[in-house]
C-alpha cells in the first residue's frame, strides 16, 4: 500500500519560503504522476503543481506559477515543492498526492483531487502578513 508522508511545513512570514517535502513509500515511486494541493478553511482543495512520472512535464496553478517549484526525486522516492514569495493567502493546509496511472497517461497531468488515488495527512503552512 502506498504511503505518502509530508513535511516542511511552518509559520513564515510574507515574502519568505518553505520547502515541503513527500516521502513516497509502498509501491514504485518511479510509475506515480505526483501532485500537489492546498486548502485553506472554508474552501474546497485546489490543485497547485504537478509533475509526471518522468519528471518530463510539469505544470502550476496560475497563482503560484513562478513562485513555487515543484521537483522530484525517484532515487530518493521523494516529490519536493518549493514555495518562494510566499503571500498570506497562500496559507493552507498543503497536501501531497500521487496519481497510479501516472505513467500510462503519459506527459497528461490531471489537476482534479478524484484522479490522484493516494494523499498524504498534510502539512499546515502558515504565511502572516
Amino acid at each position: 500500500q502506498v504511503q505518502l508522508v509530508e513535511s516542511g511545513g511552518g509559520l513564515v512570514q510574507a515574502g519568505g519560503s518553505l520547502r515541503l517535502s513527500c516521502a513516497f513509500s509502498g509501491r514504485t515511486f518511479s510509475r506515480y504522476t505526483m501532485g500537489w494541493f492546498r486548502q485553506a478553511p472554508g474552501k474546497e482543495r485546489e490543485f497547485v503543481a504537478a509533475v509526471t512520472w518522468n519528471g518530463a512535464n510539469i505544470i502550476y496553478a496560475d497563482s503560484v506559477r513562478g513562485r513555487f517549484t515543484i521537483s522530484r526525486d525517484n532515487a530518493e522516492m521523494t516529490s519536493y515543492l518549493q514555495l518562494n514569495s510566499l503571500k498570506p493567502e497562500d496559507t493552507a493546509v498543503y497536501y501531497c498526492a500521487a496519481d497510479s496511472h501516472g505513467k500510462v497517461r503519459g506527459t497528461t497531468i490531471m489537476v482534479v483531487p478524484p484522479e490522484y488515488d493516494y494523499w498524504g495527512q498534510g502539512t499546515q503552512v502558515t504565511v502572516s502578513s
